[in-house]
């Protein structure tokens, strides 16, 4: 074999997208017509976003549960390999099985025949070889997230491993493969630099990449204890140093996104939950993780958790004798794990450098705080990667700035879907993305058929009408998306000609328009700045205040900058807490920080004079948390919360209150 990428007889060299070197054999890309460069005539990038994929994960929850690798110094025969274990005929591939049904048995001989794998349905095969992701980049993508991943329990619990558990050693190995395939790849184009795959670690840098024509490759995290902040018994197994060290580490690894909780609850946030038998083995996974089972409640509002998972599953042999899963209420859809404090911490430690926010995989009840956060402080960089966040949640996202990507759904559904949310991303003028999810362990889009009245024809052109892309071939095996479904990468272009034929024109364009909403968002969050609270520290006055031998319930508690302390009225109605801002300012924003005796209905109220008020903001259905009041520009000294209604029996309890001005 050659070692790495060497002169191929069909390499020209002659146009830049064409590599001087390519490893012999290797894959086909079966893609003809220069890539697209620039911008369109509004100065804005295009190109499809891949908001949430796996390049690395073969390297995760013990380097054996995903087989193969994405590209290999050696050769396509060294790197398309099956697991060990799988062979002769897929007797031990056990996750393959539990995954897929049957008896997992296949043949596990990749290159160069792939009789068996890839296919939609295998998620322990590799769908990421790097010249498969060419031919998605060749087709018109021009971002891709690629999300470090892993999952301790699922590698503790796994039969088969090649090294140790930690999470974050994972992670770093992962990093430091994708940096390694960029190298790879710019070795075929003649030297550093020189590759379509770039990693970016700014939205300039991204828009740079991409006006080349080249592939903006996005680093971010996908991990059930980012930070070593997993909990034990309720017990938080991380503190502040430990998130700030960590943050730190990601940032300078090059991540810019990531998410706080993934299938288990932790120290830092609840998960939203998984469904079905699938549920009930992560449910029993978390119990050996953490010692708590899941635990839920009735949802406050119209967002909800899914269905927790409730069917059957072999992993309920590995829990201690005596020990069951617990049964659920139906109407108890919510988790009551929320948003921790060392949760929020590193939530506003991800706004505090630039970073983006997921929160897929996030309980209604955190995902509600960070979004009253984000709101607060009027923080774009919130991301929905892969449609696991409740979609009653999508306006809120968009009013943020933040950026939606749909699961990669077959082309009906994804379809249906992407029209429900049109009128959303028309109002806020944004575009769309997907999340493949490969090497997710998930499932892709299965055939259509052959037979069916619309099947997508080869060659077909791309979107953008400069490429022409035929059958993708990869040893002596050829995929065709209507026969194979949306079994590799290399099919993603296919799949978006299917989108097409399916769901119309008008979809695809507003794919085509993810690549500027998606660096939209990423730079709005790098350039997002604090507002100046223009409430700290200034004098509080209230019409009551709690008494207790204890502690000081004073008006100033809710102007300290300290959310540890509060002020708290008598407990009755028509209350109100005033404050002097010492001179007359522009103010446009408050924010109430609750404790949980808060307001239902309640005023925001504005004076230059303390003795005439005007109404600015108001509302019958507060709900407590974290409350925005938004309202036109308006001079005031002074600022009062006029509760009318408690929503509780207790008084009227704000930790902090927040004014600020344009």
């Amino acid at each position: 074999m050659t070692l790495g990428p060497a002169p191929s007889s069909a390499a020209a060299g002659t146009d830049w997208w064409t590599p001087g070197a390519r490893p012999s054999p290797d894959s086909g890309i079966n893609v003809t017509g220069e890539p697209f460069k620039g911008t369109n005539s509004a100065g804005e990038v295009r190109g499809f976003v891949d908001a949430h994929n796996h390049i690395m994960a073969n390297e995760a929850f013990g380097g054996r549960l995903i087989c193969g690798r994405p590209f290999a110094e050696t050769g396509i025969a060294d790197a398309l390999k099956d697991c060990p274990e799988h062979y002769p005929d897929g007797s031990l591939a056990i996750f393959d099985y539990i995954t897929k049904g049957g008896d997992g048995r296949h043949d596990p001989v990749g290159w160069p025949t792939f009789e068996d794998w890839p296919a939609y349905d295998s998620m322990t095969h590799q769908q990421n070889y790097y010249a498969w992701i060419e031919r998605a980049w060749r087709g018109g993508q021009r971002i891709l997230v690629n999300d470090l991943v892993t999952n301790g329990v699922i590698c503790s619990v796994y039969f088969f491993k090649d090294r140790g558990c930690d999470e974050m050693t994972s992670i770093r190995l992962q990093a430091r493969l994708t940096y390694a395939m960029q190298d790879y790849i710019d070795r075929q184009y003649g030297g550093t630099g020189k590759g379509w795959f770039r990693i970016v670690t700014d939205s300039a840098q991204a828009r740079e990449v991409i006006e080349q024509g080249k592939l903006a490759v996005v680093l971010g995290v996908e991990t059930s204890e980012p930070f070593g902040c997993k909990q034990v018994l309720d017990i938080a197994q991380c503190d502040k140093d430990d998130i700030d060290a960590g943050l730190d580490e990601l940032y300078d690894l090059g991540v810019r996104s990531m998410f706080l909780c993934h299938k288990f609850d932790n120290a830092l946030c609840g998960v939203r939950f998984d469904e079905g038998g699938l549920g009930t083995a992560i449910n029993v996974g978390q119990f050996l993780s953490t010692g708590t089972f899941w635990k839920t409640e009735k949802c406050a509002g119209p967002q909800k958790d899914n269905p927790i998972g409730g069917a059957p599953s072999g992993a309920e042999e590995d829990l201690p004798p005596g020990t069951e899963v617990p049964e659920y209420d139906e109407d108890a859809r919510c988790n009551v794990r929320g948003l921790t404090g060392l949760g929020e911490y590193a939530v506003r430690g991800l706004m505090q450098r630039g970073m983006m926010l997921e929160i897929d995989h996030m309980s209604v009840k955190a995902t509600g705080r960070v979004l009253d956060i984000f709101e607060a402080e009027q923080y774009p960089g919130v991301l929905s990667s892969h449609s696991w966040m409740d979609l009653n949640w999508t306006e809120r996202v968009y009013s943020l700035g933040g950026f939606v990507a749909q699961y990669m759904n077959g082309s009906e559904k994804f379809s249906t879907e992407a029209k429900r949310t049109d009128a959303l991303r028309d109002k806020y003028g944004v575009g769309y993305g997907y999340g493949t999810d490969m090497n997710g362990v998930g499932g892709w889009p299965a055939p259509r058929g052959t037979g069916t009245s619309n099947p997508v024809k080869y060659p077909f052109t791309s979107v953008d009408g400069g490429a022409v892309l035929d059958r993708q071939t990869t040893g002596r095996r050829t995929w065709d998306l209507n026969a194979d479904g949306a079994a590799h990468y290399g099919l993603v272009p296919d799949w978006i000609e299917d989108i097409r034929l399916v769901g119309g024109q008008d979809v695809v364009d507003d794919l085509f328009r993810g690549a500027e909403s998606y660096l939209g968002t990423w730079g709005a969050s790098e350039s997002h700045r604090a507002g100046v609270n223009l409430a700290k520290g200034r004098s509080a006055t209230a019409s009551s205040s709690e008494s207790n031998p204890f502690t000081s319930y004073a008006p100033g508690r809710a102007v300290d900058g300290d959310t540890g302390t509060r002020w708290a009225s008598d407990w009755s109605d028509d209350q109100w807490l005033r404050v002097d801002l010492g001179s007359t300012r522009t103010v446009q924003r408050v924010t109430l920080d609750w404790e949980r005796a808060y307001g239902a209905s309640y005023r925001v109220e504005l004076s230059t004079d303390g003795t005439a008020w005007q109404t600015a903001w108001s509302t019958t259905s507060g709900d407590g948390g974290l409350d925005t009041a938004r309202f036109s520009a308006t001079p005031a000294r002074y600022v009062r919360v006029h509760g009318l209604d408690r929503g509780t029996d207790w008084g009227y309890s704000l930790r902090e209150v927040g004014v600020y001005g344009g």
